[in-house]
């Protein structure tokens, strides 16, 4: 087997070779794929392999470019075995400042993963999963750490346009079946109501995504779980995992008692987001993917209590 010969004492490195050009604004790598450690409680966590994007700015014009190893390196030493949290991330983002010293004066990490929570059906006593993509992103500078959580969550969307119709249309049956009889008996209109006959006509509903991404307030920790939670307790429909029959009728019920246009669905959201002082700004677009037209039914809302933030480029 013919062997490999040993490094040269000393290699060549193209990298701090002098140029001539300007500043980057960002340089690094997108989609490494790292085990990382994820809160799911207050005493819970959860091993999940993301995908992570690493940047460093570069300020030095006579440098060709940056040291992506030593980046890759951090991420590695610094995530993995410990839970991630706003402490952890910044201690990231201050060694790969560190790592490059004169080289960049900011640093960013956006972390890709999914992250399962479990639920209890509406009213059997089973348990299933629910899995919600997660983005946090994380940038540090001379102004601070900044922050930012974004995820995607799945509703049921019920259009009450749709409700008001088909309402109509079972009036107009039920006046049509029994306008000869001045008194209809309640077992009678009840097994009618019960029946295909009675109800002629059902309103339209679909599945639906909020997509959601707040700003942390300073010196606030993210809880993915609580955001969530939040949201689907605004909308009232989230869907479910496992269902029994009771389940499915329990979330037919929630349905029915919470119609909604996207736009009703966006503020809904506004609302309960607008409440929570831990968030300093956010912003929601809300899609209901449409089983009555081709297209999608969009909506888009933001903080209405302004926050003066500085610009990042």
């Amino acid at each position: 087997m013919k062997q490999i010969p040993e490094p040269l004492s000393l290699m060549p490195d193209v990298h701090a070779e002098p140029v001539s050009s300007g500043p980057l604004a960002w340089v690094g790598m997108e989609d490494i794929l790292m085990p990382m450690r994820i809160a799911t409680g207050p005493d819970s966590t959860q091993q999940v392999i993301g995908r992570v994007d690493a940047f460093v700015n570069l300020v030095r014009s006579d440098q060709r470019g940056i040291h992506m190893s030593r980046l890759y390196r951090l991420i590695d030493q610094h995530l993995g075995d410990t839970p991630l949290d706003a402490r952890t991330l910044e201690q990231l983002l201050r060694a790969f400042l560190q790592s490059h010293e004169e080289l960049a004066d900011r640093a960013r990490i956006r972390l890709h993963f999914d992250q399962a929570l479990r639920r209890k059906a509406l009213r059997s006593d089973l348990h299933g999963w629910r899995v919600y993509p997660v983005t946090i992103e994380g940038t540090l500078d001379e102004r601070g750490l900044d922050i930012t959580v974004a995820t995607e969550i799945a509703y049921s969307s019920t259009c009450p346009a749709s409700a008001a119709l088909a309402r109509q249309v079972i009036q107009q049956h039920f006046e049509q079946r029994f306008s000869s009889q001045p008194l209809v008996p309640c077992n009678v209109a009840s097994a009618w109501l019960g029946s295909e006959q009675g109800v002629p006509a059902t309103p339209h509903a679909q599945r639906s995504i909020a997509h959601v991404w707040t700003r942390l307030a300073q010196g606030t920790a993210w809880d993915v779980a609580a955001l969530v939670d939040r949201v689907e307790a605004s909308l009232g429909t989230p869907v479910q995992t496992i269902v029994k029959r009771q389940d499915e009728q329990a979330f037919a019920l929630a349905n029915g008692g919470n119609l909604m246009f996207c736009e009703d669905a966006a503020r809904r959201i506004q609302r309960a987001l607008d409440t929570d002082c831990s968030i300093a700004d956010f912003h929601v677009r809300i899609v209901h993917q449409e089983s009555l037209h081709a297209h999608n039914a969009v909506a888009y809302a933001r903080k209405e209590q302004e926050v003066s933030l500085p610009q990042r480029q």
